[in-house]
């Protein structure tokens, strides 16, 4: 039996290649007209296409001419460089009917370890074989295709037998039909507009945020009603998990919680949005930082557009540091109030159940910057880690208060 070829074939070694890829990885490819969607399948199978030029022997492929004289070096420039766009035409939007060779051979690697050669001369998947009817000896798509394309119809046909339904329909349903469109069209708009999940992230991406953290912030320097305020500062514990592309967050603070929700803006930029937790589930003190993850090792610094969170009034906007250490990952976080440890420590406790069994607990609450065991904190939650909305003398203490006079 011959091989598949063509449109056919691209579809049946794409669906594979997805299937594949998300079940090693636990990532799930969302398959949309999205062309960045499919990025890191096409980063993958880049990486093998680049090397058939060095392989045909080995690996049962066509024979690829080395590129001798390669102006650029990195992705997508390369000679045999596979593309999210080519993906997304030959898989989603199904205009692809002859495929790149190069394209078709990286699926074949990748797939089953030889090229579209090796295969035909021992195919080991029948999904990807022509079938010929006995009877009347014409070749058939094999079953596996057949069920692929009744599951992923073009948009042309879809677009027929959407208006065929529509014709059939009664008007109430039409109506309901439209409202739903306008739906869809109002959340695409938003989607654009607001730049929602405009980078999909790698799993190292998302493991690097994904935990529990520690978050040091000099905040309290700023609140006019302390007036002990000089290089006082306090420490909150984050908890962030992961959930279909972007993050949820909820961060415990001494006095007050915040929750809130994280996205990849590009490789390695997190932008974190926070607000004070409330009962009316209102936006309360809201908090925007942008987060690089892949600069400095141990401590995490993050700017931020946040508020002294003073009382009354005297709330209002600043600009601060904050420094985020990352504690581990897994296990759940458990929020100790009113109790004799907590009267006795004047604080609140935080309890980071880890999932070998074992747990650590934190006591959040203001302190002494020039009394934190982390020392090398000190020049990035001083008083020069703020900036104030509008300047005003004397609210930000360059040094400690003199003692009154006895």
């Amino acid at each position: 039996m011959k091989v598949l070829k063509g449109k056919s074939e691209i579809l049946i070694l794409l669906k594979k290649v997805l299937g594949k890829y998300e079940n090693e990885t636990g990532l799930v490819i969302s398959k949309n007209s999205n062309r960045k969607n499919y990025e890191p399948i096409a980063r993958l199978l880049s990486d093998i296409s680049n090397q058939l030029p060095y392989t045909y022997e080995t690996l049962k492929h066509e024979k690829y001419p080395i590129d001798y004289n390669p102006r650029k070096q990195e992705y997508p420039f390369r000679k045999y460089d596979i593309t999210g766009n080519q993906i997304k035409d030959a898989y989603f939007n199904q205009i692809i009917s002859n495929p790149r060779s190069f394209l078709v051979d990286a699926c074949y690697i990748y797939l089953y370890g030889m090229g579209r050669i090796g295969f035909s001369e021992s195919p080991v998947d029948e999904d990807l074989l022509e079938k010929i009817d006995p009877i009347t000896t014409q070749v058939v798509t094999s079953i596996s295709e057949i069920e692929f394309k009744k599951k992923y119809l073009s948009s042309k046909k879809s677009q027929n037998i959407l208006i065929s339904l529509i014709v059939c329909l009664s008007l109430g349903l039409l109506t309901v039909s439209i409202i739903w469109q306008r739906q869809s069209n109002h959340w695409q708009t938003l989607k654009n507009d607001l730049k929602i999940l405009p980078y999909s992230p790698s799993k190292m991406e998302i493991d690097s945020f994904e935990g529990v953290w520690i978050c040091y912030i000099g905040s309290p320097q700023a609140r006019i009603s302390e007036s002990n305020r000089y290089h006082l500062v306090v420490s909150n514990i984050v908890d962030i998990k992961y959930k279909n592309g972007y993050f949820t967050l909820s961060r415990f603070g001494a006095s007050f919680n915040h929750d809130g929700f994280a996205q990849f803006e590009s490789p390695w930029l997190i932008s974190v949005y926070t607000y004070v937790k409330n009962k009316m589930n209102q936006i309360e003190s809201p908090r925007h930082s942008l987060l690089p993850l892949n600069k400095d090792k141990k401590y995490k610094s993050a700017i931020s557009a946040s508020w002294n969170f003073d009382s009354g009034s005297n709330n209002d906007i600043i600009g601060i540091r904050e420094v985020y250490i990352k504690l581990g990952n897994g296990g759940y976080i458990e929020e100790i109030i009113n109790t004799v440890e907590n009267a006795s420590c004047k604080c609140k406790i935080i309890k980071w159940h880890k999932e070998d069994g074992t747990f650590q607990k934190f006591q959040l609450k203001n302190q002494l910057l020039d009394d934190m065991s982390e020392k090398e904190l000190g020049k990035l939650i001083d008083e020069n880690s703020i900036l104030l909305r509008v300047p005003s003398d004397g609210l930000i203490m360059r040094s400690p208060p003199l003692s009154k006079a006895n």
